[in-house]
């Protein structure tokens, strides 16, 4: 049996549209949708799956950071795929070219176990791509006020700009990483990554690797007093280029991270808003 975990908010709100294509994908074989959302316990759940069986996860990012939160500490019997249908499918991206697709699917195996985890405004969760506080965090705030009122698609890079012209205003930070803490103004972003990605095919750390041995994360500290010269620069980020301006973005890699604004602001972890945010704690081993 193939049980599909389809997410119908996804991708705008067309997360239906996945459905027709494993129906076409699985004609004559065994398959069963759930709607994801729906799904109060997946210990229940669980109790139907046979090792034979498989479970296809058919949504984006957030679908994908749902389940693994929902599920991460039990134990799962069969294979869990990705069939990717979200709006910026960021963990895809970050996987594109080292990674085999099969018939559209991506083998999860391996993949959303021992994942970094993040404390914020007492919740804690796992992650797959990254923390994004300051810009990055407004931006989903902002998109998800524009969802909730429109099914039209969201422009994050044009809330992007029109933030920096002035709709958002940086913070000064306090940035800790393994014990070593850095003290900076003017700060537009300060994001935690697992992967090189977010926000849409933002390659916000280019050279970090999920699947580096010595588990370590990366920190992206854009700090900028001038909004003319941060908005100049901002686009190099879609191609991972923000990071040759050295006077502006700063990079450190480690286990233990501690971000400190001195103002709350918004915070998305994968994508998902948590408002009010002054500070955010993250640990991987």
């Amino acid at each position: 049996m193939t049980y599909v975990l389809y997410n119908p908010l996804s991708n705008n709100k067309r997360g239906e549209a996945a459905k027709v294509t494993l129906e076409e994908n699985y004609k004559g074989k065994k398959i069963t949708f759930i709607d994801i959302t729906t799904i109060q316990d997946y210990k229940d759940f669980f109790k139907k799956v046979r090792k034979a069986d498989e479970i296809i996860i058919a949504g984006g990012d957030g679908t994908l950071n749902r389940f693994v939160n929902d599920t991460y500490d039990m134990k799962r019997k069969c294979s869990v795929y990705l069939f990717p249908n979200g709006s910026g499918n960021d963990f895809i991206h970050d996987l594109q070219g080292n990674t085999e697709f099969k018939n559209g699917l991506i083998s999860l195996d391996g993949l959303i176990e021992n994942l970094p985890e993040v404390r914020v405004n007492g919740i804690t969760k796992r992650f797959l791509n990254g923390i994004g506080f300051g810009i990055d965090g407004y931006c989903c705030e902002v998109g998800d006020e524009f969802r909730a009122k429109s099914d039209e698609e969201v422009n994050y890079t044009a809330i992007a700009i029109k933030g920096l012209l002035g709709k958002f205003h940086p913070s000064n930070a306090k940035v800790t990483i393994d014990g070593v803490t850095r003290e900076y103004k003017h700060v537009w972003l300060a994001p935690t990554m697992l992967g090189k990605y977010y926000g849409g095919g933002m390659e916000v750390a280019p050279a970090q690797d999920r699947r580096n041995p010595e588990k370590t994360l990366t920190v992206v500290v854009w700090h900028n007093w001038s909004k003319l010269g941060t908005l100049i620069a901002f686009p190099s980020i879609f191609k991972g280029e923000h990071i040759k301006h050295k006077k502006m973005v700063e990079t450190f890699t480690g286990h233990e991270v501690t971000v400190e604004f001195d103002r709350p602001q918004a915070l998305q972890i994968d994508g998902e808003t948590v408002k009010n945010v002054t500070s955010y704690s993250v640990s991987y081993s």
